[in-house]
C-alpha cells in the first residue's frame, strides 16, 4: 500500500498529448499567416517602427463557441475598417483564475457542468483558434496553466499572464521562451514593481522542466522573449490609468533599462469592476495618445455582443453572447469605443507630422 504519496489525489485521468490534438486539428497556411502576420505588426509597434495602438478586444472568457465567432465577424469587420490605425486582436481567453473557486474555463469545463471533460476542452480551445484565424481574426489568451501553451501556442499572436500570476517563476519562464509577445499585470493589489521585475526576467534565457508535444518531460533552454511588456489593471489600491500613472510606470520601465512601452487594461480595477466606465478609461487614455504619447502602445477591452453579465443556472438557457464571467461591454459600445480611439492616432500622427 502506498502510505506516503497522493493521499489526497482522488483519482488521475489521462488527456491527449499535444501532438495528438494538433494532428487531428492541424494548423493550416491561411491559420499561420494570420498568426505571423499579427505578432510581426504588434512587434513593429513595441520597436516603435509602427505608430498604430494595439487593441485587445474581446469577452472575459470563451464560454460558447458559436458566440464567440459571432463576435469575431462583428470585430472583423472593425479590424479592417480601422487597420491603418489599430492593430486589433481578439481576446480569446479560455483559462480563468479564480480567487477562491468557481468555473475556471472552457478548457477546464467545456460544458458548464462541473464535468471537467479537459480533453473535450483542449480540442474546442485549439479548434475555435484555428477558426478565427483561419477567418484572418488573430487571438490573444492569458496563459494560466503552464501546460496548455503545447496544444494552442502555435495559434496565438499575443499573450497575457495575470495579476496573480505575474509573481511566479514559472510564468516567468514561460513567458521567456512564448513566441508572441507576451504582456505581465501589475498585481492585484496594484504594485507595478513586480510586473516591471517578471518582464525583465521573462527578457533572460531560463532552463526549466516542461512538457514536449509529445508529452515527455524535458529541460527546455529559452533565448529570452524581448517582446514583454507590462500592462496596467489597476489594483486594490485604485485604478493606474492616468497620466500621472503611465508617468510612473514609464520612469520605473526606464530605471531598469526597459522600453517605456505601457498597454492598459480599461477594464478590472482601472473600471472599478464597472464594464461601462471602460468607456471612460479609453476616453482618457486616448486624450494622452492624443495629446501626443507614445509610451501607451496597447489597451485591452473586455466586450460581448451582448452588454453586462450572468450567472448559469442549472436547466436554465444562459442569453446568447453574453459573458459568465466578469460583466462586458456590448456591441455597439464596442464599436464606438475602438473608432474615437482610432481617432485620438490620428490626431498623434498629425501632431507628429505638423
Amino acid at each position: 500500500m502506498q502510505r506516503t504519496d497522493n493521499l489526497r489525489i482522488a483519482s488521475i485521468t489521462e488527456v491527449s498529448t499535444p501532438d495528438v490534438v494538433r494532428n487531428e486539428i492541424p494548423l493550416t497556411d491561411a491559420a499561420a499567416d494570420t498568426v505571423d502576420q499579427a505578432r510581426n505588426a504588434i512587434a513593429k509597434v513595441l520597436n516603435g517602427q509602427d505608430d498604430r495602438l494595439v487593441a485587445i478586444v474581446g469577452p472575459c472568457s470563451i464560454h460558447d463557441t458559436a458566440a464567440a465567432k459571432e463576435y469575431a465577424s462583428k470585430l472583423a469587420r472593425l479590424r479592417e475598417e480601422l487597420a491603418d490605425d489599430i492593430v486589433i486582436v481578439m481576446r480569446v481567453y479560455f483559462e480563468k483564475p479564480r480567487t477562491t473557486v468557481g468555473w475556471k474555463g472552457l478548457i477546464n469545463d467545456p460544458d458548464l457542468d462541473d464535468s471537467f471533460q479537459i480533453d473535450k476542452g483542449l480540442r474546442s480551445a485549439r479548434k475555435l483558434l484555428l477558426e478565427l484565424n483561419d477567418s484572418g481574426m488573430p487571438a490573444g489568451v492569458e496563459y494560466l496553466d503552464i501546460l496548455t501553451p503545447q496544444y494552442i501556442s502555435d495559434l496565438v499572436s499575443w499573450g497575457a499572464i495575470g495579476a496573480r500570476t505575474t509573481e511566479s517563476q514559472l510564468h516567468r519562464e514561460m513567458g521567456s521562451g512564448l513566441s508572441c509577445a507576451v504582456g505581465f499585470k501589475n498585481g492585484t493589489e496594484g504594485n507595478i514593481k513586480v510586473a516591471v521585475d517578471a518582464i525583465q526576467s521573462a527578457r533572460n534565457p531560463h532552463r526549466f522542466l516542461s512538457l514536449t508535444t509529445a508529452g515527455a518531460i524535458s529541460i527546455f533552454e529559452t533565448t529570452g522573449n524581448d517582446q514583454t511588456h507590462v500592462i496596467l489593471r489597476g489594483g486594490s489600491s485604485g485604478p493606474n490609468y492616468e497620466a500621472e500613472h503611465i508617468d510612473a510606470t514609464a520612469a520605473m520601465l526606464e530605471k531598469a533599462g526597459l522600453p517605456s512601452k505601457i498597454m492598459v487594461d480599461c477594464s478590472h480595477a482601472n473600471s472599478q469592476k464597472k464594464h461601462e466606465r471602460q468607456l471612460l478609461v479609453a476616453e482618457d487614455l486616448g486624450n494622452q495618445i492624443a495629446g501626443g504619447d507614445n509610451r501607451i502602445f496597447g489597451v485591452m477591452v473586455e466586450s460581448h455582443l451582448v452588454a453586462g453579465r450572468q450567472d448559469v443556472e442549472p436547466g436554465a438557457t444562459p442569453t446568447y453572447g453574453q459573458s459568465i464571467t466578469d460583466a462586458c461591454l456590448g456591441w455597439d459600445d464596442t464599436d464606438v469605443l475602438l473608432r474615437k480611439l482610432a481617432e485620438t492616432v490620428r490626431t498623434r500622427r498629425q501632431k507628429k507630422a505638423a
